[in-house]
Parts: C-alpha cells; structure tokens; sequence
C-alpha cells in the first residue's frame, strides 16, 4: 500500500508540473483536469510495469504511447500543442520512471 501511495504522490507531482502552465496560458478547466488525472494515472502505471529496459526508457516509451489518444484529440483543433505535449510527455514520462525508480524500486 505505501508504494501506491508514494506512486499516487509521483503522480500528483507530475500532473502539477503538467498543468501549470496550462492554467498560466488560461487553458480550458477541462484539459487542465484532463492532463493533470492523466499524469496521476501514470504515476500510478510506469513504476510498476515490469519490462527489462533501463527505467527512462520505460517511462518515455509508456508516457509517449499514452499521449497518441491527447495527440489525436487536440491535433485538429490546435496543430502548435502537437510539440509540446509531445515533449512534456517525454520529460515527465522519464521524471516518474526515475522517481519511481528511486523511491518504489
């Protein structure tokens, strides 16, 4: 139980990450809670999926292949999100691997 916690706590610090400057640029209430329950439940996946690569790499593959749903909803209407939900999944796709690394094993 306390690993799901500590993964529940990556994940909130993530998805705050996330949305921060999302809410800075006045974003939509609902993509912001969009992005950010998308980041808890990531937090709550990448640390406890067992593949046999280094920990970043997990995180980048699992957080870029859970970002193609976000891609495919908001590419019709905002082509310029394209790149940075693209590297912001990159970015804390590796973060939550590492912290998760580190503080759950």
């Amino acid at each position: 139980m306390n690993d799901i916690l500590i993964a529940l706590v990556i994940g909130i610090a993530a998805g705050i990450i996330d949305v921060t400057p999302m809410i800075i640029q006045k974003t939509d209430k609902y993509a912001n809670l969009s992005a950010f329950v998308h980041w808890v439940v990531l937090g709550l996946i990448i640390p406890f999926v067992s593949w046999n690569i280094t920990p970043w790499l997990k995180g980048l593959i699992i957080a870029e292949l859970f970002a193609i749903p976000v891609l495919l909803m908001v590419a019709p209407k905002d082509k310029k999100a394209i790149i940075p939900i693209t590297v912001m999944s990159a970015v804390l796709g590796v973060a939550v691997a590492i912290a998760g690394n580190v503080f759950i094993g």
